[in-house]
């Protein structure tokens, strides 16, 4: 099959694997998801179908090209080779586990053009425990969305030792094609920066709670109603530049270190106050109602994207 620089492969067709293709495809990528479940498959066309129908309805749907067309440039196939072959990009979605990934990434070091690119949407796991000996190592590395991708446009890009910065280039100007806000690692950790930044919230959160000092309703709101409204426009290192007369250095006085180290050594999330936790959101969000809870959060994620999309142009146009 002859190398196609418009078509995307993506390995997977849960959550991840079709944002991913609802992604590619507003782009105008000819996109192929394959899964070995043709169950699956199903699910994932009605779900992509129901969910790019809505978008449009709510005029919040990414890219300059309609509906249907972005629909018609998605295909299903429980065929392996029919979605990687001759792909410009193949972008794998499956399970956290590290025996899978090593298979996939190796059935598809075998299958792969010598042009082609694979990156991986592991949340965690760094590349080289499962690309270590591959022929195509050097092509491969860590494309980690935020989750919701197709409303949070963040993409980290986490490179191996040994892929080609030339590989890490090519992949960021295609995210910044597909409209997605990538960011590059110089190097492997583990866990990556997203996560990492968002666990120290998390224990902190989770301190904060065990230690009485608030409530779990509570603690949510600092970040819903007080952060994270500032977050939805720049990072903590511009927050605090902002928000000193002298700037970013004026703002790192010895409290800082003293209030961080004041909350002590990070705690396991477990024991009775998970059980705790669990059931107050339990009571408020019953796992019953997670699915719509979720559409509700994507909502207003999409409006917000929207929002600073055309609050870009407007700076751009000043």
């Amino acid at each position: 099959m002859a190398f196609s620089p418009r078509k995307i492969g993506i390995i997977g067709s849960g959550l991840i694997g079709r944002s991913w293709a609802m992604i590619f495809a507003s782009a105008d990528y000819k996109v192929v998801v394959y899964d070995n479940s043709a169950a699956q498959l199903s699910n994932a066309k009605e779900e992509i179908d129901k969910q790019l129908h809505g978008l449009s309805e709510q005029n919040l749907l990414r890219g300059d090209i309609p509906v249907q067309k972005q629909i018609e440039n998605i295909e299903f196939t429980t065929n392996f080779d029919a979605c990687t072959k001759g792909a410009k990009y193949i972008q794998e979605c499956i399970p956290e586990l590290i025996d899978l990934k090593r298979k996939i990434f190796n059935d598809l070091d075998n299958v792969m053009s010598d042009e082609s690119i694979v990156g991986s949407s592991t949340s965690a796991i760094p590349s080289s425990r499962f690309t270590n000996g591959l022929k195509h190592k050097s092509r491969m590395l860590v494309v980690h969305p935020t989750n919701p991708p197709y409303y949070v446009p963040l993409t980290e890009l986490v490179p191996a030792p040994w892929t080609d910065s030339d590989v890490v280039d090519e992949v960021y100007r295609l995210m910044q094609e597909i409209r997605q806000v990538p960011v590059k690692l110089t190097k492997e950790v583990y866990g990556f920066v997203l996560p990492r930044v968002h666990h120290a919230v998390l224990m902190e959160s989770w301190k904060m709670v065990q230690d009485g000092i608030i409530s779990i309703e509570d603690v949510d709101k600092v970040m819903s109603d007080g952060l994270g409204t500032r977050y939805a426009f720049m990072g903590p290192l511009e927050t605090r530049h902002l928000n000193f007369k002298g700037g970013f250095k004026d703002g790192c006085k010895p409290h800082v270190w003293e209030v961080s180290n004041d909350s002590g050594p990070n705690a396991r999330l477990e024991g009775p106050l998970l059980e705790i936790i669990q059931e107050d959101f339990n009571k408020r969000i019953p796992l019953e109602t997670l699915a719509e809870r979720r559409a509700w959060r994507d909502t207003r994620i999409a409006a917000l994207s929207k929002f600073k999309r055309d609050m870009s142009n407007c700076d751009n146009n000043a």
